[in-house]
C-alpha cells in the first residue's frame, strides 16, 4: 500500500465519520473535500472543482427545475385527483393506485417531490375511509424511492453513474435513459405486491400526526373554529333560500366559504348573502363540528366524510387561512366591511374579527373597523398574494405567513411540452443527458413557467454541493489505486466468485453503505471500487456500476432517506416500524434486482 493510498483511506474514514455523526451538514462535507483533496495532493485544483460542471450535477439541477415547473402549474395535482377518486373505498386499490402512480412519477422527478405531492391526498383518503394512515404512507414512500430506479434520471445515484464509470483514465460506454427500466418496473411491482399481501402483518396501525400548517394552527387558536366541512343539499330538499334567509352565520356561528351551484356547474369562493341555495348544491363551511351538525340536522342536509366537490379547490395547496391586521393608514378604518364591499374588492372571506378584546364570528361585516383590529380571512392563496403585494399604504398587514404560492395552471401545457422536448432529445437524438435536460429547464424559465428566482429557489443546493464535492473523492480513489487495492482485498476474502455472486456482494455492500452514508455518497465511494472488483473477477464493470446505482435506493430499514423522514411523523412511525417492513423489502429488492440481471441482462 502506497502513502497516497493510506492518505486516501484516511480521508474516506474521515468522510464516513462526518456522514454518520453529522457534525457538519452534508453539503459542507462536499465543500471540505473540494478544498482538502487538492491541498493534500490527491487531486489537482482543476479536478477538485470539476464536479460543479459535471454531467451529473447539471442533470440534477435541470431535473429539479423541470419538476418544479410541473408542480407550479398544477400538472401533478391534476394527476393526483383522479387517482384518489378511482381508489374508491378499497384499501388494496388505494395502495396499488397511489403507490404505483407515485412510483411512475418518481421515475421522472425527484422522489421526495412525488411523495410530498401525494402526502396530503393520501392523508385525506385514509381519514375518509377510516383506516390508519400508516397502512398507506409507508407503501407510498417505499414506492417513491423505488420509482427512482425506473429511469436513469429518476434518482441522484443513477444520474451520477455515467460520470463515475472511468477505468484506467478511460470512460466506459454510458447507460441510456431506459437501460435499467425492466429492473425498476419489476422492483416497483414487487413492492406493491409485498404490501398488498403482507402489509397487514408488517405495517403498524398508527394514525400519525399531520404537519400543522398555519391554517391548522389558526383553527386551533380560534375556539369558534375546528375544521372545514362540506355539506350536500339533497335532491328532495325544498331548500331554495338565500344565505341571508337561512341565517347560517347568526344561528350556527358557521361561515360559508364556498358554494357549488349544481345547475349552473359553477363554484363561488366568496359567497354573498344574496346567493340562493338549491337542491343538489354543495357548500363548504368553516366552524365547530357540533355547530355544523346542528345546521345539517335543522335543514336536512348531508355532511360529507371529507371534501368532495371542493377537494381540489380548497386543498392546502390552493386555499387556506391568514390572520391580518388593519394597518395604521388603512382605507378600512372607520368603515364596515359591508360598506366597502370587502368580499367583492378583495375576493376573500372574513371568518372572524378580533376587536376590543372580543372575537366575533357573526355580524362582523357590520362592525366598524379600527386600527389594529385583527381579521381572520379564508380564501385562495393567489388572492392573498395580491392583497399582500398591494402598494403602500396597504389596507391590511399580514400577521401570519402565507402557506401557499401562486399557481400558474395556464402554463401547464408549456411545462409538459418542455419535459417532452428534453426526453425526445435523450431518447431519439442521443443528446448528452445534461444538455437535453438543461434545454428543457431553460425552456421552463424562458416561457415563464418559472421565474429565474423561482428556479434558483427550487434547486436543492445542498445536494448539488454534496455531489460536486464527492466526485473528486471518487477520482482520488481511482487515481491513487486505492479502489483497485480494496477490490483485490475483497476478492481475496471471497475467492473467485461467479459474476452473479460478485454482483450480489456489490448489492449487499451498497445496501449497507447507503444506510449509514447518503445514497449519493455510497455511489461515489463504491462505483470505482466495485468496477475494479468486476474487472479482476472477469465480470462486466458497467453492470457492477449499475448494481451500485440501483442498490443505493435500497434504503428501507432506517428512516435515513429523505422520503422515509418525510412520512415518519405524518404516519406515526417509529424506527422499529421501518426495520420491521424494511428488512423484508431490502431482501426482496436484492433478490429481484439480481434475478432480472441474471435472466434479462446476460449475467451468469
Amino acid at each position: 500500500m502506497t502513502p497516497e493510498m493510506i492518505l486516501t483511506m484516511i480521508v474516506l474514514v474521515f468522510v464516513i465519520i462526518l456522514f454518520i455523526f453529522e457534525w457538519v451538514r452534508v453539503d459542507v462535507v462536499g465543500i471540505i473535500m473540494m478544498v482538502m483533496l487538492p491541498l493534500i495532493g490527491l487531486v489537482t485544483p482543476q479536478e477538485a472543482f470539476v464536479g460543479l460542471s459535471s454531467n451529473a450535477v447539471i442533470s440534477i439541477i435541470a431535473v429539479i427545475i423541470i419538476g418544479a415547473g410541473l408542480d407550479k402549474t398544477g400538472v401533478m395535482n391534476k394527476v393526483a385527483g383522479p387517482i384518489v377518486k378511482l381508489a374508491g373505498n378499497s384499501e388494496k386499490k388505494v395502495i396499488i393506485l397511489i403507490s404505483g402512480t407515485v412510483g411512475i412519477i418518481s421515475s421522472m422527478m425527484q422522489n421526495i417531490g412525488a411523495a410530498a405531492l401525494f402526502l396530503p391526498a393520501t392523508q385525506r383518503i385514509a381519514k375518509r375511509m377510516g383506516i390508519p394512515v400508516s397502512r398507506i404512507l409507508m407503501p407510498m414512500g417505499f414506492c417513491a424511492i423505488i420509482g427512482g430506479t425506473i429511469t436513469l434520471v429518476g434518482a441522484s445515484p443513477t444520474i451520477l453513474l455515467n460520470d463515475l464509470m472511468v477505468l484506467s483514465g478511460k470512460k466506459l460506454e454510458p447507460f441510456g435513459l431506459f437501460t435499467q427500466t425492466p429492473i425498476g418496473i419489476c422492483l416497483l411491482a414487487t413492492a406493491i405486491l409485498y404490501f398488498i399481501i403482507f402489509g397487514k402483518f408488517v405495517l403498524p396501525a398508527a394514525q400519525g400526526q399531520a404537519d400543522e400548517g398555519v391554517t391548522a394552527m389558526l383553527m386551533n387558536e380560534y375556539q369558534g373554529l375546528e375544521n372545514i366541512f362540506e355539506l350536500h343539499i339533497p335532491e328532495n330538499s325544498n331548500t331554495m333560500k338565500s344565505l341571508e334567509e337561512l341565517a347560517i352565520r347568526p344561528k350556527f356561528l358557521v361561515t360559508v366559504i364556498a358554494i357549488h351551484f349544481s345547475e349552473k356547474k359553477q363554484k363561488n369562493f366568496t359567497p354573498r348573502s344574496t346567493d340562493i341555495i338549491s337542491a343538489n348544491d354543495a357548500i363548504a363551511v368553516v366552524g365547530k363540528a357540533k355547530n355544523v351538525r346542528k345546521l345539517a340536522e335543522e335543514y336536512g342536509w348531508e355532511i360529507k366524510d371529507g371534501l368532495d366537490e371542493f377537494a381540489e379547490s380548497l386543498s392546502m395547496t390552493n386555499a387556506g387561512m391568514a390572520e391580518t391586521v388593519v394597518s395604521p393608514r388603512s382605507e378600512l378604518i372607520g368603515k364596515t366591511m359591508s360598506k366597502v364591499n370587502f368580499k367583492e374588492h378583495y375576493e376573500v372571506n372574513p371568518v372572524a374579527l378580533f376587536t376590543g378584546n372580543k372575537i366575533f364570528y357573526s355580524g362582523l361585516t357590520h362592525i366598524r373597523l379600527k386600527m389594529g383590529d385583527t381579521l381572520l380571512l379564508h380564501g385562495p392563496w393567489e388572492k392573498f398574494h395580491i392583497l399582500k403585494n398591494q402598494p403602500q399604504p396597504r389596507a391590511l398587514s399580514f400577521a401570519t405567513a402565507l402557506e401557499g404560492e401562486i399557481m400558474r395552471p395556464e402554463k401547464a401545457r408549456l411545462a409538459i411540452i418542455w419535459l417532452a422536448v428534453a426526453l425526445t432529445q435523450i431518447i431519439f437524438f442521443k443528446i448528452q443527458l445534461s444538455v437535453a435536460l438543461m434545454s428543457g429547464a431553460l425552456g421552463i424559465i424562458i416561457t415563464g413557467v418559472l421565474s429565474v428566482d423561482e428556479a434558483y429557489y427550487a434547486v436543492d443546493w445542498m445536494t448539488v454541493f454534496l455531489l460536486a464535492g464527492l466526485i473528486p473523492l471518487g477520482m482520488a480513489f481511482e487515481k491513487t489505486g486505492t479502489a483497485a487495492f480494496m477490490a483485490q482485498s475483497v476478492l481475496g476474502f471471497i475467492g473467485q466468485p461467479t459474476p452473479i455472486v460478485l454482483l450480489a456482494v456489490v448489492g449487499i455492500m451498497t445496501s449497507f453503505f447507503t444506510l449509514v452514508v447518503s445514497n449519493v455518497g455510497a455511489t461515489v465511494l463504491l462505483v470505482p471500487l466495485c468496477m475494479n472488483m468486476a474487472v479482476m473477477a472477469g465480470g462486466d464493470p458497467r453492470m457492477a456500476a449499475l448494481v451500485v446505482g440501483l442498490s443505493a435506493s435500497n434504503t428501507f430499514v432506517l428512516p435515513t432517506h429523505q422520503v422515509n423522514a418525510l412520512i415518519m411523523r405524518p404516519g406515526g412511525y417509529r424506527t422499529v416500524d421501518y426495520a420491521k417492513a424494511g428488512v423484508i423489502m431490502t431482501v426482496l429488492f436484492l433478490a429481484v434486482e439480481l434475478t432480472i440481471l441474471y435472466f434479462f441482462y446476460g449475467i451468469q
